[in-house]
């Protein structure tokens, strides 16, 4: 294959497999293709002329370093972006830190306590560990001690 023919083929299936990078998370493409745009800039370095091998492993350094800050800076806030990361809003999935519970505070267990899971107090979620028994969910409890975010609760 003539040298400019295959360093023009390195090129574009470098750019394609950095592109599937995007559909394909795990960095393989993306290394793949960045192996073809060094193969690409020896091949260049090597075949092309005087100026020319310079501006074809410049451009190309430059071109590389340009799609990463611009994958980085603005792909993640782009609409493809978006539509490919998580969106979801995890306050409901988190467990609120218990430090103004005090020993008493009646609530609702979520989770079947087995002896931990979860226990909502006036509509905040909690960590919890079951005092000896295990608890159904939806069992109403209330809370026997508390001590440095750790809170133990009996049945109510």
């Amino acid at each position: 294959m003539e040298p400019l023919t295959l360093y023009l083929t390195l090129l574009l299936v470098g750019f394609v497999l950095i592109g599937f990078e995007i559909f394909i998370p795990g960095a393989i493409l993306g290394i793949f293709g960045a192996i073809a745009w060094v193969v690409a800039a020896l091949i260049g370095w090597r075949n092309f002329s005087e100026p020319w091998n310079m501006v074809s492993a410049g451009g190309l350094l430059v071109f590389g370093i340009l799609t990463f800050v611009v994958w980085i800076r603005y792909f993640p806030k782009s609409r493809v972006g978006k539509s490919l990361s998580l969106q979801v809003n995890q306050t409901d999935y988190k467990s609120h830190i218990a430090d103004k519970l005090a020993v008493g505070t009646e609530g609702k267990a979520v989770s079947t306590l087995r002896p931990s899971g979860i226990v909502s107090f006036d509509g905040k979620r909690v960590d919890v560990v079951a005092d000896g028994e295990w608890i159904e969910a939806g069992q109403p409890v209330k809370i026997s001690s508390t001590s440095g975010g750790h809170v133990s609760v009996v049945k109510a």
